[in-house]
């Protein structure tokens, strides 16, 4: 029993037939082979012990318990911070995002570095730069914008006696898609008239309209279409108000729709000896009025037929450049004309006004 104290116990292979008996000297017991019709009155053997023919073997006992000891008190388990969630956690701050550097550490997303600086430095300048750009941009092609500086309001006053009247007026005018349907156009200047103010070169009604803003000097010339067969008068009326005046009045032609009236259209410029020679009132046939808000300058211009027709029904042109306007003045594209010229005319006009405000004083 002693040498098998320390080992583990195991079952005995069982019992062949013809195997020798069990004797005294054996420790373990030896198990017996089931018959098949086992003996009802003998009781079952417990669990580690054998009954064979009145011999009981006893299981050798296990080894005695050590005598228990008081444990000492378990130390507090500290977490590795190592280990912990918020050692990789990035810190989150509700005013201040965050984000990773180069070495995957986290920083604030508002802290911009040098370069990130600069860089947005050179944005704002370079948007600012295209701003202005498209400011000026928008005023030489006709854009309507905010009031032009002081310089360029006063420069644009004085050009009426400082720039040559080709430059004004030139002798030929392209209309790259000024037609109807976006058709080409090119018309030749006909007659300049004489500079002079503005007695008896507008009818009443429009002669008041305009008086708030004064006449410091009234430019006219007559153009015609290469094929002779309308002829348009283009005007530069220089005022004598300033940048609030022009815009005042502006506004009321805004509001009040006046330049779609046809009682408020302008006078034609008839030179003898021209294919204008019968443009008259009566031959009036479009018509278009732009007052300036960043120049001293009221800019119109009104069309007819070379052939001395007249017209019952004259319309306003930006009513005649309608696709869908089935007039005979919008038909013949009589509204092309005259918006067509006029717009050029005053784009070669700002042009000049540019020109002018640059020079050194």
């Amino acid at each position: 029993m002693a040498e098998t104290a320390g080992r583990p116990f195991r079952l005995p292979a069982p019992r062949r037939t013809g195997a020798p008996g069990e004797h005294a000297s054996e420790t373990t017991a030896r198990l017996r082979p089931v018959s098949a019709d086992p003996v009802p009155d003998e009781p079952a053997a417990p669990f580690g012990r054998s009954s064979a023919r009145g011999t009981t073997t006893t299981r050798p006992a296990p080894p005695p318990r050590p005598a228990h000891r008081p444990s000492a008190p378990a130390a507090p388990i500290t977490p590795d911070p190592a280990l912990s969630w918020s050692a990789t956690r990035p810190l989150v701050s509700f005013g201040e995002p965050e984000g990773y550097d180069g070495d995957a550490r986290p920083r604030p997303l508002g802290r911009r570095g040098a370069s990130q600086a600069a860089a947005a430095a050179v944005c704002l300048v370079l948007g600012l730069g295209l701003i202005s750009g498209a400011v000026t941009g928008s005023w030489l092609v006709g854009g309507s914008g905010d009031e032009g500086s002081p310089s360029t309001f006063a420069a644009a006053g004085s050009l009426w006696h400082s720039v040559p009247v080709d430059q004004l007026f030139p002798p030929t005018v392209q209309g790259r898609g000024a037609g109807p349907g976006g058709a080409d156009r090119t018309w030749t200047r006909i007659a300049v008239a004489p500079d002079s103010g503005c007695k008896d070169a507008f009818d009443p009604l429009l002669r008041k309209a305009l008086a708030p803003v004064g006449c410091e000097r009234l430019l006219r010339a007559t153009y015609t279409d290469a094929t002779e067969s309308y002829v348009t008068t283009v005007g530069l009326l220089f005022t004598t108000a300033d940048a609030p005046g022009m815009t005042a009045l502006a506004n009321r032609f805004r509001k009040e729709r006046l330049d779609r009236r046809s009682d408020l259209m302008p006078l034609p410029y008839a030179a003898k000896g021209t294919p204008a020679a019968d443009f008259g009132p009566p031959q009036r046939a479009s018509w278009t009025v732009s007052v300036l808000t960043e120049a001293p300058v009221v800019v119109y211009a009104v069309s007819g037929w070379a052939d001395g027709r007249t017209v019952d029904d004259p319309q306003p042109a930006g009513d005649a450049v309608e696709a869908d306007a089935a007039t005979a003045v919008a038909q013949a594209g009589l509204g092309n004309e005259a918006q067509g010229l006029a717009d050029r005319v005053e784009r070669d006009f700002r042009r000049n006004v540019r020109s002018a405000s640059e020079q050194p004083s």
